[in-house]
């Protein structure tokens, strides 16, 4: 036993100090960051850190010659007999001899960048060829900072995240690496086998920095950034950007390199500025250093991001790859700064012709058993960038936090400081943790104000409840019981329902819940009207456009994904329907204006109910179909990803059966398709499609039939409106026989706004839109609305607003909806 642990020491010693390692410096001693270091004719190279060390890993002893190379400074290669590890070559760089341009550029004479930047483009695909499909080893590091983060925001505690942040707020909050083999043919086909992962603090975690979100290739003619930006070598990138030649200079090899200015021609664009490197003949990029502002990205909280790539040229296969790249940005909001760094390394690259045809499949990453539970000895060898002393800090002072943190002792101490029961409790609520088993119960208390609403049946009404939660996040599932206890004080009435949802894994996601109880429900269960924006038009003008009925029900659904891309839906649900009525008259605002009925067929008649009492047994199967749809594999499960260039559909059946009358009983199928599609940098366009048809469904009660999601309160509370008409009714187009609704929207992503003077500092959004509703027996209902989308000011951007104008059989009615996206993330 003793000769097996001496061998097996003997080993990871030899393994972990098989490097040569050092420190790179300008002639005044400072470090130079990021350096690339390479070893000469091959893809094997590192990167310096912030404090320019370099770690190198070699398999053997022999005689290798170094490259050094950084922006600004001239290559250095340094050869050496390398006889034992670790081996420290420290090294200077001196400062690069640029060559100035001397040309005077006069009014009829271009700037000699625009003939490089035209042959660039010229040679754009032919560059990117090149590299277009390739096997390579890959290293992520990812880091974000906060600072001044307050004890409090809005009322709700922050706390310290898990010991992340220091008394003032200041700290690191997230630290991770991953090592990786990848497979890559471009434009999007990825495969990956993620080998190593590590996140700071947490022993069990996986790193989300995965080689799929790394590919920024500035020679397509859009760099993706949530909103397609533009290469300053796109097509129609002389139409964005101005260019100035700076400078020349002589590497290495031989080869001049022209550094050219880069700086947008408007700035409110989705572009970048800085420098870019291009290689004089063949017009491959040598470096890529360029900024862009958050606000070019439509990214308000984003202060600056910056790119920077290094390539590196092998003289035998005459090829410039991608051996670098950084990413820093800068955000903030409510005084609270951010600031993170990604590091990638590609390395070892071996270039194919062509693949194998079973290399890419949907599985686009694989994460191998315990990749979490590497050693330090693994991360030694293999890190290609040293840590900086921060991030050692960072590492060794989580690791002990955590340590403390898990324990139980530590979770029962501080559960129990939580746990404490007050007596005003009973009234605000209360909840109890056991966190080292991870569950927890909850009581809402009496004045739950966040469910307090108003509407003319009930009048005021709001929640209470309890609730328990268990969790196993290692094998994906949880149990979480709930009960709701919703108390109408015109009406008089407590109703009480509850539900037991469980999912089994996170692998196929199969879930499933058990409900029942009395509830007060909207004849449209889509619930188009939110309590809150109800409430507001009740009381302040007396617009109670929300219509109820009363359901008690028992209910049992199961979910599950049954292949990639296709899951499976299935309920049943007996329910008793019971009509309402109106109970109030209150309003804040008076006005000579009267209360509509609770009957949405008869809304001036308040003594006629809109169906009879009855009650119905309900089936549904339906499936939803991604396709393309892709996923990354974990050892605790699986994440799917899904395809955008594809169409998603979905169909399903829905019977209603056993009804205390036949003529309650019927049959309605039905199916939705979605597309979304960038269109390069010309905006985002939208469609949706739904269409259904009734069966045996003459005489069916009013509540089973197909209502549409319409908008009389001029206000929108999603990102898209592909989901409702604004200016319609809610239950004037109704239907028990047929229907089609047809979806559009264009938002231009500030494509056209960014490109008229003055109005391009608004930084808005032109979205035009177009709706339309077919149904038996009525002229089609069409809608046609133009906007801007983006409204606000400054970093606070979550609103948009509309004209809208509606038909059907002439015009209709026109008006403005005023779009307050925040509301639905409130809501």
């Amino acid at each position: 036993m003793k000769k097996l642990f001496f061998l097996t020491a003997l080993l990871f010693i030899s393994n972990v100090f098989a490097q040569i390692k050092g420190k790179i410096t300008d002639k005044n001693g400072n470090p130079i960051p990021y350096t690339t270091v390479m070893i000469q004719g091959t893809y094997n190279g590192t990167s310096a850190n912030d404090d320019g060390l370099y770690e190198l890993v070699v398999k053997e002893k022999g005689n290798y010659t170094l490259q050094f190379q950084s922006l600004g400074y001239k290559t250095k290669k340094v050869t050496q007999d390398i006889s034992q590890f670790p081996y420290t070559i420290n090294v200077t760089l001196e400062d690069e001899n640029y060559t100035l341009s001397e040309m005077v550029i006069t009014p009829s004479k271009e700037d000699p960048a625009y003939a490089i930047i035209r042959s660039a483009i010229k040679n754009r695909k032919k560059n990117s060829d090149k590299t277009d499909k390739y096997e390579a080893d890959f290293y992520s590091r990812g880091i974000f900072r906060a600072k001044n983060v307050p004890k409090k925001f809005m009322g709700v505690e922050i706390g310290d995240f898990d010991g992340s942040l220091d008394s003032t707020g200041t700290g690191i909050l997230y630290l991770s690496e991953t090592v990786s083999k990848i497979a890559y043919e471009k434009p999007d086909k990825i495969k990956e086998e993620i080998i190593a992962s590590k996140v700071s603090g947490d022993d069990n975690g996986f790193s989300f920095n995965t080689a799929r979100g790394t590919n920024y290739d500035f020679y397509s003619n859009y760099v993706e950034m949530g909103i397609n930006m533009i290469s300053p070598i796109a097509d129609n990138a002389l139409s964005y950007y101005k260019y100035t030649l700076e400078s020349t200079f002589v590497d290495d090899h031989n080869q001049l390199i022209n550094k050219i200015k880069v700086k947008p021609r408007r700035d409110k664009e989705p572009v970048f500025e800085g420098y870019l490197y291009i290689v004089e003949d063949t017009w491959a990029i040598y470096a890529i250093d360029l900024d862009s502002k958050g606000y070019r990205m439509q990214q308000p909280i984003l202060e600056n991001i910056k790119f920077t790539q290094n390539y590196n040229y092998n003289p035998q296969t005459k090829i410039w790859a991608k051996n670098q790249q950084t990413i820093d940005f800068k955000a903030g909001m409510f005084g609270m700064g951010f600031t993170g760094k990604f590091t990638h390394v590609f390395s070892n690259y071996v270039f194919r012709d062509k693949f194998e045809k079973k290399v890419f499949t949907n599985e686009v990453a694989k994460i191998v058993k315990d990749a979490n539970k590497k050693d330090d000895g693994f991360w030694n060898e293999s890190r290609p960038v040293p840590l900086t002393d921060e991030e050692i800090g960072d590492y060794h002072k989580k690791d002990s936090i955590q340590t403390i943190r898990k324990s139980q002792v530590y979770l029962d101490s501080i559960d129990a400081k939580g746990n404490k029961f007050k007596l005003q409790k009973l009234i605000t609520g209360y909840t109890y943790r056991d966190t080292y088993n991870k569950w927890s119960a909850s009581y809402k208390g009496v004045l739950d104000v966040t469910s307090l609403g108003f509407n003319t049946v009930q009048g005021w009404n709001l929640d209470s409840g309890f609730s328990f939660s268990k969790r196993d996040e290692e094998k994906g599932k949880y149990t979480f019981i709930n009960s709701v206890f919703n108390y109408g004080f015109a009406e008089d009435r407590l109703r009480i329902n509850g539900s037991i949802t469980h999912r089994f894994n996170n692998i196929n996601y199969a879930l499933i819940t058990l409900s029942g109880g009395s509830s007060i429900n909207q004849f449209n269960p889509s619930n188009p009207i939110s309590n809150l924006v109800n409430s507001v038009s009740t009381l302040f003008f007396k617009d109670n456009y929300a219509k109820y009925y009363n359901k008690e029900f028992a209910k049992i659904a199961y979910s599950q994904n049954v292949l990639n891309g296709i899951g499976l839906t299935g309920s049943l649900e007996y329910s008793a329907r019971k009509p309402l009525f109106n109970n109030t008259d209150y309003v804040l605002i008076k006005n000579d204006k009267d209360y509509t009925s609770n009957n949405p067929l008869l809304p001036y008649n308040n003594s006629v109910a809109a169906f009879e009492k009855h009650n119905l047994m309900k089936a549904t199967i339906g499936t939803r179909i991604s396709f393309g749809n892709k996923y990354i594999t974990r050892p605790d499960g699986r994440i799917n990803i899904a395809n955008d260039d594809y169409p998603k559909l979905s169909f399903n059946y829905e019977k209603g059966f056993a009804g205390n009358k036949d003529s309650y009983n019927y049959d309605f199928v039905s199916g939705l398709i979605d597309y979304d599609k960038t269109l390069g940098n010309k905006g985002d366009f939208a469609i949706r499609l739904k269409g259904g048809k009734f069966f045996n469904a003459e005489n069916i009660s009013f509540i089973d039939y197909k209502h549409f999601n319409g908008n009389q309160t001029h206000i929108g509370m999603a990102n898209k409106y592909l989901n409702v008409f604004n200016l319609l009714p809610y239950y004037t187009n109704s239907t028990n026989d047929a229907y089609f609704e047809t979806h559009m929207e264009h938002n231009d992503k500030g494509f056209i706004m960014n490109k008229i003077p003055l109005l391009n500092k608004l930084q808005w959004n032109l979205v035009v839109g177009f709706h339309q509703l077919n149904v038996p027996n009525y002229k089609p209902y069409q809608e046609f609305s133009v906007g801007f989308d983006n409204f606000g000011l400054g970093k606070f951007r979550l609103m948009r607003i509309d004209y809208v104008r509606s038909y059907q059989s002439g015009f209709q009615t026109d008006g403005i909806v005023f779009g307050l996206k925040f509301l639905n993330i409130l809501n």
